[in-house]
């Protein structure tokens, strides 16, 4: 099956999951359109996967959560390998580790490999833990023999990679693997391709190994001119990145700019301060602050992961501080997208702020935040 002249990546998608359809090739869940697509045969397809060299040679493989790539997770159990898989769409992290119950039989690693099963029995692998990926396995709507990919149409997989390269945990060296039926093997024309599109080293499909040989550059890392502010708002694991890369002097402009635009006005019930006799419910407490922190320093870090305040009260020789949101969806937000941040050699706590005395106030400076380019204010 070839797809028509003068098609868009949308088009070869629709052409795919229309005739795994109508030939009834596809598998549960149907229909797969807008999937992954499972199929008759995959676990066929997967028993290549463990005779490949890169999978003998590997300690630690990720591979997706999709269903045709159920059956390469449990060859990656049973071979007592390190299997990381992602979160769903990343909302709580990149990875996560599956780690079997000790002993488990074959029935037991087959349930750990299933959907249910990486959640059971999963951790989370944090964005410290300097780990490094050995072999990648992504799922693909279309693929052609030259090695060049199509997903979904959501850009996890892109996204993944990328996060992984950024994280040191992938390198272009790092093969990727991709396990289709044979009718998703198909002419992909070169001028679909974009720079953060994922290419493959290995198909495996019911019949057939196919080696690319491709030779076209891998993402270097987060194209960051593609995310919108949308997206990372969703995916506080992208925000860590981000705020790290920013450290580092990367160009990390989002597609749609930043969440406030330069010199956006506040009202002035936003710019009043706390009232000194308690905390609002909407406000976060941030502990466990380096002795040496300082205030400009927590804020261009809040302003770099997206969640930066209302206002900011500054308890420096407490080694804490107040955020305070605009309402409690917001202040439960930047909890999601702190968890985990350091600042400096600290690993901050982050809470949900309870009603303070007054007496817990005295002395604490209340702020705005400011541009990155002002100095901190300092005083009540």
């Amino acid at each position: 099956m070839e797809p028509r002249a003068g098609v868009s990546k949308q088009d070869i998608r629709e052409q795919i999951w229309d005739y795994m359809e109508s030939q009834n090739l596809a598998d549960f869940p149907r229909p797969v359109h807008h999937r992954i697509p499972n199929f008759k045969g995959a676990s066929r397809a997967a028993e290549h996967f463990p005779r490949l060299q890169a999978f003998k040679m590997a300690r630690t493989i990720k591979v997706n959560p999709d269903a045709p790539q159920k059956n390469a997770r449990f060859f990656v159990l049973e071979s007592k390998k390190t299997l990381l898989v992602p979160t769903p769409r990343l909302r709580t992290g990149l990875f996560n580790k599956i780690t079997p119950p000790p002993g488990a039989t074959k029935d037991i690693l087959r349930k750990c490999a299933t959907s249910q099963g990486v959640r059971n029995y999963s951790t989370p692998v944090g964005l410290d833990s300097k780990v490094l990926v050995d072999l990648v396995v992504v799922g693909s709507v279309a693929v052609s023999e030259k090695g060049w990919r199509i997903g979904k149409g959501e850009g996890y997989a892109d996204l993944e990679y990328a996060m992984m390269v950024s994280m040191g945990a992938v390198s272009q060296g790092t093969p990727v693997v991709t396990i289709v039926h044979d009718c998703q093997v198909v002419d992909i024309p070169e001028a679909l391709l974009e720079d953060h599109d994922l290419t493959v080293d290995y198909i495996l499909t019911p019949t057939r190994v196919i080696t690319t040989g491709c030779e076209r550059p891998k993402p270097a890392g987060i194209a960051w001119s593609k995310i919108s502010c949308e997206m990372l708002g969703k995916m506080p694991i992208l925000r860590s990145l981000r705020h790290q890369e920013e450290q580092a002097g990367k160009d990390v402009t989002l597609r749609d700019g930043p969440r406030s635009p330069p010199g956006a006005t506040r009202s002035p019930r936003d710019l009043a301060p706390p009232e000194l006799g308690s905390v609002p419910l909407s406000s976060v407490q941030i502990g466990n602050l380096p002795r040496d922190a300082r205030v400009s320093e927590l804020k261009r870090a809040l302003s770099a992961l997206g969640v930066a305040p209302s206002r900011l009260t500054w308890q420096g020789p407490q080694h804490r501080a107040f955020l305070h949101y605009r309402d409690l969806a917001e202040a439960q937000q930047a909890i999601a997208c702190l968890q985990g941040f350091r600042l400096g050699a600290n690993t901050v706590r982050v809470v949900l702020a309870r009603q303070q005395r007054a007496s817990d106030l005295v002395g604490s400076h209340t702020a705005e935040p400011l541009p990155d380019h002002q100095p901190a204010i300092a005083g009540p």
